[in-house]
């Protein structure tokens, strides 16, 4: 692997990503080439430290607990433009491709594919060219793109957060306090939602957030980087 900079004006990248070990492995292998400033485990973490750090480049994974890598990326960018994004995750799905696309120039790259396609992405949307893992078809991820924005238009930032939070199963108490709400404010926006978008328990709750990528199933084990 060749360096990408100096190592005095290497890249700044934050990783959030919520596998602790997966994580850890990711910061040594990429600190051979760029300069890695931090390590988070979750979305709200990661606006926190996004803001004290100010890296190059943040690498997110795409579920995370507390605010999924998507919004927490869309909360940034609207504050920051200019920072770049690449989102890792083990879901071999167009859908979160396109949404992720909805951003700008943004790698989107399995964890099964390997540290090579991650520097890989990384380089490419630090010269402000996006970049598709090699196993999504272009096809598919250009045709998933009307149902993203779509669905970006039909819950606001609030609702979104809210689905997530209590996707995971999260108390109606501890998602006030998460979200500086009141618990009735909370209910008002849990009943809207589930009366708008016909969903009758917390069990279709669940669904509907991992339909629209507000939160995720790990289908396998995590592979951490190698050198092949």
């Amino acid at each position: 692997m060749s360096s990408f900079h100096p190592k005095a004006s290497r890249p700044r990248i934050l990783i959030a990503d919520d596998h602790t070990v997966f994580a850890e492995a990711l910061c040594v292998y990429l600190e051979k080439t760029f300069d890695v400033v931090g390590l988070v485990a979750d979305g709200r973490a990661l606006l926190e430290e996004f803001t004290r750090l100010q890296p190059d480049v943040i690498v997110v994974d795409v579920a995370m607990p507390l605010l999924n890598g998507l919004d927490a990326a869309r909360r940034i960018r609207e504050k920051t433009p200019n920072v770049k994004f690449v989102f890792l995750t083990m879901l071999d799905d167009p859908n979160l491709a396109a949404a992720a696309l909805e951003l700008g120039p943004v790698a989107f790259v399995l964890k099964r594919s390997g540290g090579l396609d991650l520097v890989k992405g990384i380089e490419q949307i630090l010269q402000g060219r996006p970049y598709l893992t090699p196993t999504l078809r272009v096809g598919d991820w250009v045709a998933a793109k009307a149902r993203a924005r779509q669905f970006s238009k039909d819950l606001t930032k609030r609702q979104r957060d809210i689905v997530q939070l209590f996707a995971e199963g999260r108390p109606m108490k501890e998602i006030a306090t998460i979200l500086s709400l009141s618990e009735k404010t909370v209910e008002f926006h849990k009943h809207h939602i589930m009366e708008r978008f016909n969903i009758r328990n917390n069990a279709d709750l669940v669904l509907f957030g991992l339909k629209h990528g507000l939160i995720a199933v790990n289908p396998e084990p995590v592979t951490v980087p190698t050198n092949t």
